[in-house]
Order: C-alpha cells, then structure tokens, then sequence
C-alpha cells in the first residue's frame, strides 16, 4: 500500500515543494536542504515531518524507502548515489547528472542494487501529451516522419546570477535546463537519434552558459526532430508538432503562464485537402508531478524499470554534451 513508502525530499526549492504536494498517497517524512530554514519551511506543512541539514541521516533513515533527489544539478548523482547503495528508490529530477560521465556509476550501481530509479521527466504525463502519445501507440497517425518543438520562457531579473547560470553548478543552459525535455519528448515519439547536429549560444544573458539551443536531430530512419529552446523567449511557449504519413498532432501550452494545455489532431482525408480537426483542451492545473509519482510507485510495486529512467537521462545528456562540445562549450567538471 501507497501509505507505507515513507518519503525523504532533498533540496527543498521550487521543485522539493512541488514533489512534496504530488507523492500520491506516500508519506513525506523528512525534508533535507542546506538552508535549514528552508527544510524547516517544507517540512511545517506536513504533520511529523522532520527538518535537516544532513541529508546523508536523512537517506539512511529506516523510515525512508523512497528518496525523492531535487537539488542543484551537481548535486544530483552524489545524492542519488547514495539513497541507492542504502537500498533506496529515487526519483532523481532531470537532467540526473550534469554529463554522460558522471552519470555512469549511478546507472551501474543501480543496476546491481536491484532498486528503482526514476527520472523526473514530468512533460510525458502532462494530459495532452498522454493524449497525444495514446494516438500515435493506437496507429491514428501512420508512419512517423518529424517533430518539432520550441520551448522558452523569459527569464527574471537577476537570472544570469542564479545558479543556472554557474555551469559548475548546472553543467550547461537552456540546453541542459528545458532541452532535455524536449529531447526526451522527441525520443519518446521518434525513437533513438543516430546524428545529432546542432549549436548552442549565448545570445542575451551576461552568464557563461548558453541562453538559446537549436538541434537537428535524425533517427536511423531518418526521422527528424527539429527544436529550439530558449530563455529569450519573453512569452512563456510550449509548442511541439508530430508529423504522422496520416495526421498530425499539436502540443500548446502547458498551463498557467505557458497558456492552456491544448491538444490539436489533424487528420489527413483521402481527397487530402482541409483535415478533418479534433482539438482537446485542458484548463485545469498541472497534475503531471502526481501522476508521474502514482507511477513510480507502480514501478517500484511491480519492480519493473521506469519508463523514465536513467538510460533516458543518458540518451539526453549524450545529444547535449554533442552540441556543447561543437558550440564551443566545455562545462565538464
């Protein structure tokens, strides 16, 4: 039973909060972050929570069966790391490491811990891309032959001094940041992608990371993913076209500043000509963080790997470290 698993959140941000309100019937029971003031915050909203500044006590803790890992990015494999050679799940959140290299001893030791882990690539259970993902598994848009996706937002004040912007921190941009998604986005319709061109630049932003990311990615089929992300955006947009033989699918928005989700499916006539539209549309809130846990408690109930897992991080990692290396771009540790 869901209320058995108890919970342990490292790195209580934005995205420790939003995990903590989405564990699908687990119990959170302890919250950890270097900012003790911070743990303290998160863990207050939860009755006989605990608060600490040791997250290492924390992992190790017998109450603790899932460890949900949402700090910095270089924080990521050495915290995941250790929750599984304490024989704890994880759900560490993308992109799971800043490079494919540091990422490898927590893929090994997870395969020989027996345990599950998860990576937090929340944009597949956003209910239009469900919906969208559903269509393209039951045959409604024939043979696949491209994507194409843009994904940006605009940045804050002071954003070129947070700590995305600190590539010992992050280990790269928008690329590493909102590019992955759209990769594993891309890979999830299409498949795994066999050339990778790309570049990755700094456009805007007074920060030694890249701001904008433009990829051409081929599968052996030739099936192109064509995408560009971006914190230059201005207007938040979520945007990703999948081109079927037979129909077409359109992704919008993604809630809240991104606009409302929408979900268009044009399907090609026999005569061709105008197609023949559905459009699905999905105004209330985001519900991906807790559909995203429900599964990974299956997961772990059923011991079978995620969907989302670190074989995934990789394939994405692999296709930034490519274009980082070939803009110009060295962020490794």
């Amino acid at each position: 039973m869901t209320q058995n698993h108890g919970v342990a959140i490292l790195g209580c941000g934005l995205i420790g909060q939003k995990r903590s309100k989405a564990l699908a019937g687990a119990k959170l029971v302890v919250c950890a972050d270097l900012d003790e003031k911070r743990a303290k915050s998160l863990a207050a909203g939860f009755p006989g929570c605990d608060a600490t500044t040791d997250w290492q006590a924390a992992v190790r803790r017998p109450d603790v069966q899932i460890v949900v890992v949402a700090t910095t990015n270089d924080a990521l494999v050495e915290t995941s790391l250790a929750a599984v050679l304490a024989g704890k799940h994880v759900l560490v959140e993308k992109p799971a490491a800043r490079n494919v290299a540091e990422l490898e001893p927590l893929i090994e030791a997870a395969e020989r811990s027996g345990v599950q882990v998860r990576v937090g690539f929340n944009h597949r259970y956003h209910p239009a891309l469900l919906k969208a993902h559903e269509l393209l598994e039951a045959g409604e848009l024939g043979e696949l032959m491209f994507v194409r996706g843009r994904y940006g937002h605009g940045g804050r004040k002071g954003y070129d001094r947070e700590w995305r912007a600190n590539p010992a921190l992050s280990g790269g941009g928008e690329l590493i940041d909102q590019g992955v998604h759209m990769i594993d986005l891309s890979r999830w319709f299409l498949g795994d992608f066999t050339d990778i061109q790309g570049f990755a630049h700094t456009y805007f932003w007074d920060m030694p990371v890249d701001d904008n990311g433009f990829m051409l990615l081929k599968t052996a089929k030739q099936q192109t993913a064509f995408l560009h992300v971006s914190c230059s955006e201005w207007k938040n947009l979520f945007s990703l076209e999948i081109y079927g033989r037979e129909a077409k699918l359109h992704i919008e928005g993604l809630g809240g500043s991104y606009g409302v989700e929408k979900l268009s499916f044009y399907k090609m006539l026999p005569e061709m000509g105008p197609p023949d539209t559905t459009i699905w549309e999905y105004p209330r809130g985001d519900n991906s963080w807790a559909l995203e846990f429900a599964e990974f408690l299956e997961d772990i109930r059923l011991n079978r790997m995620p969907s989302a897992n670190l074989f995934d991080a990789r394939a994405a990692l692999a296709v930034v470290e490519k274009i980082y290396l070939e803009s110009g771009y060295d962020y490794h540790a």
